[in-house]
């Protein structure tokens, strides 16, 4: 029987932290960690999802019979299916073999990376013509209702459109995309893992959201063309959000509007090859984060701390939605090896926690194996 292999990788993001729900940019691409699908053509009706890495297999009777399953992997598969089922008609059923080496709980998109792999396979295997801004949706939405994660846009957009030694400057307001050299030359991109994720996670993601809909509501008054906080800008904030009546909801505008702008000018410091700059942004960036935004913790803040300073780590901040996760680190490769001993020694002493780190390579969007 005709049969596929394709892989989708997981993601960074170098800037752009909780501009996405803003309507702002954010700059993520893809790494060389992935989610691969073998994909085979049944003379039956039957489907036969395999997770290889769990030695786990569930079998659909037929493709009438798509439901959320109490296999929990199976529903990131089965959700992007019926969006499948939902625009078109497969002939016959199939067998999805997938395996990821994705690390998981580490902020590195896992779940988008199999989706991805899912979508972009089923769509070449049995050609059914979807183009890959469409199958980016799809994913986007196997997850939201198959999984239950309301996730935004940027994890799918990164694995499918993802390109070898580039970053992708994604317009959240109009999926407009540019893609912007990352000249690695001479240095690393380190992701330190603080092994944590705090509960506040969640609760405080949708408090902030909120905040910046206050933020928005109060600019409005005065300027009603302002729909969100990427149409607001630091003069607005100032003039109509006091810092002594709203101290909490304009530190939160405040970072977003900034982050908005410093990612513009870091992808023209990738333009000019300029990558101190754009180190020296992705500091600022961890200080409105942590200080602003306010959704940093201890153990982000001790490994941003363990590097600041260095003179071979050109830039580091927290990534992702905070409490928890990795900093993403861009160091002189000459001493990477150096500067892992160091920060693995202070995160012992400071926190009683051993330290994982990853060393990531920029890689294409999903392809064929």
């Amino acid at each position: 029987m005709q049969s596929i292999t394709v892989k989708a990788p997981g993601r960074i993001n170098l800037i752009g932290e909780h501009t996405d729900y803003n309507n702002g940019f954010v700059l993520p691409a893809a790494i060389q960690f992935g989610a691969t699908a073998t994909i085979t053509k049944r003379a039956d009706d039957e489907i036969h999802l395999t997770a290889s890495d769990l030695e786990d297999t569930l079998i659909i009777d037929s493709l009438a019979n798509l439901r959320i399953s109490e296999k929990q992997w199976a529903n990131y598969l089965i959700g992007v299916i019926v969006q499948f089922v939902k625009k078109r008609k497969f002939p016959t059923g199939f067998d999805i073999s997938l395996t990821s080496n994705v690390p998981i709980g580490a902020g590195l998109s896992s779940s988008a990376a199999i989706e991805c792999s899912i979508a972009f396979g089923l769509n070449e295997l049995f050609e059914f013509g979807i183009d890959k801004m469409e199958l980016t949706f799809m994913a986007q939405k196997a997850e939201h209702d198959f999984v239950g994660v309301q996730c935004g846009i940027m994890d799918q957009f990164a694995s499918m459109f993802g390109k070898k030694d580039h970053v992708i400057l994604l317009d959240c307001q109009n999926m407009e995309y540019q893609y912007f050299p990352l000249n690695m030359k001479g240095y690393q991109i380190i992701l330190f893992d603080t092994g944590v994720k705090h509960a506040l996670a969640s609760s405080e993601y949708n408090t902030r959201r909120k905040e910046c809909e206050e933020g928005v509501g109060i600019i409005q008054e005065k300027y009603p063309k302002v729909i969100c906080l990427r149409d607001a800008t630091l003069q607005m904030l100032n003039e109509c959000v006091s810092e002594t009546n709203y101290p909490v909801v304009y530190k939160r505008c405040k970072h977003v509007i900034e982050e908005i702008e410093r990612t513009l000018t870091a992808a023209e410091d990738l333009k000019l090859n300029n990558l101190k700059c754009f180190g020296e942004k992705m500091f600022s960036t961890h200080e409105g984060l942590s200080k602003l935004y306010e959704v940093s913790c201890p153990e982000l803040d001790i490994l941003i701390e363990a590097v600041k300073g260095n003179e071979n780590v050109i830039g580091a901040r927290m990534m992702g939605g905070g409490f928890g996760g990795c900093t993403i680190n861009i160091v002189n490769e000459t001493y990477s090896q150096k500067i892992i001993e160091q920060v693995e020694s202070i995160y012992l002493l400071e926190t009683g926690k051993l330290l994982t780190h990853y060393l990531v390579s920029i890689e294409d969007g999903a392809h064929f194996v």
